[in-house]
């Protein structure tokens, strides 16, 4: 089962059965553990998940954090459990001092519900204050699954996560930062702005006072034009392609047949998703198309089918396959039991891209 499937479920659980959670450990029992075994680790595997760590921090021996994902003999990843209904903002100095006595590069507080993943970007071997990535399992969406998957044992690359962490912790505090500027415009915002329009003038407290509600009309205005553009373009793009399109066009019923055969499903959309994921740090993934047919759908270069990246035959349930077209036309197959096992031909993917990357 995919990794978005399990978190569905996991979802879905956790809001049927938060309320009757009453201790912490039927927390750790009912929504951790199946979080950790979503990201491809066995729990009752000791030498993967070890629960009860001991971390000892200066004379305070026998210190403990609830797990530790393991590889070999240092852990990766600490886990830091709270019940349910507690405020996570309460104990992420708990999370901080078993974090620097540890190798582990992440750690994750969680109540089970709310989750949030640490690492050392400012000063090295000690957690930052605010997590670099967090997600509500009530509200999960599809950008937090592509976060989470990194952090699952098949992929799970030190180097990966700490490249998107930065961008992904000060993108998130900007946005912040932004949301609390749009309802609240505060004096510095406001006053950086006013000497914008009205260069060389003095601004006072009294004329900041009378431009913060222009200021949030100005931000409200610009939103809403940015809405009523990306509308107009779509209404366009509709006229545009029934234009485009001939009034009058016969096709033969062996093609509406073949037509009305082909059906693009979920599953082959969300495996186009994977490989343009896969390419957007090395190709222009504006680029990246695909197309649809009956034995198999093809993800393209320009929309081009001389300009393969990789077939996927997803039909059948039991015979998932991706396959590459090598330069002597011959085309490699490989077995595939799931969607995310398509991240373990990520270098074929970005090689069979990487072809045609100069080609305009």
């Amino acid at each position: 089962m995919d990794l978005k499937d399990v978190l569905k479920q996991l979802s879905e659980r956790a809001g049927k059965v938060k309320d009757s959670l009453q201790t912490e450990e039927a927390t750790k029992n009912a929504l951790i553990m199946p979080f950790i075994q979503s990201l491809g680790y066995d729990v009752f595997n000791p030498l993967e998940v070890v629960p009860e760590f001991i971390c000892d921090i200066g004379t305070k021996k026998g210190e403990k954090i609830d797990y530790a994902i393991m590889k070999g003999d240092d852990p990766i990843l600490l886990i830091e459990c709270k019940h349910c209904n507690q405020d996570l903002s309460l104990h992420d100095n708990q999370l901080l001092r078993y974090f620097h006595v540890t190798n582990a590069k992440f750690g994750i507080l969680t109540n089970g519900l709310q989750y949030r993943f640490y690492t050392d970007l400012e000063v090295p071997n000690r957690m930052d204050e605010k997590p670099f990535f967090e997600f509500n399992i009530l509200e999960i969406k599809s950008q937090h699954i592509e976060e989470i998957k990194k952090f699952h044992k098949a992929y799970f690359d030190v180097d990966n996560i700490l490249s998107s962490a930065s961008e992904l912790k000060y993108t998130n505090e900007l946005k912040e930062i932004l949301n609390r500027e749009y309802a609240d415009p505060s004096p510095e915002f406001t006053k950086f702005l006013v000497k914008q329009v009205m260069p060389g003038s003095m601004a006072t407290a009294k004329i900041i006072d009378q431009f913060a509600p222009l200021v949030k009309k100005s931000i409200a205005s610009i939103i809403n034009d940015a809405i009523s553009d990306m509308l107009k373009n779509a209404l366009n793009a509709g006229v545009e392609k029934e234009k485009e399109t001939p009034k009058i066009e016969v096709l033969k019923e062996d093609e509406k047949s073949v037509d009305s055969k082909i059906v693009t499903t979920e599953e082959e959309l969300e495996a186009y998703y994977i490989v343009k994921s896969i390419l957007r740090q090395t190709f222009p993934c504006e680029r990246i198309t695909y197309r649809d047919g009956q034995t198999y759908f093809s993800v393209l270069v320009d929309d081009n089918n001389r300009k393969p990246v990789c077939r996927l035959y997803l039909n059948s349930p039991t015979n998932k396959m991706i396959s590459f077209v090598g330069d002597d036309k011959k085309e490699i197959k490989n077995k595939i039991q799931s969607l995310d096992e398509i991240y373990n031909f990520s270098s074929e993917i970005i090689g069979a891209a990487g072809k045609f990357i100069s080609i305009d």
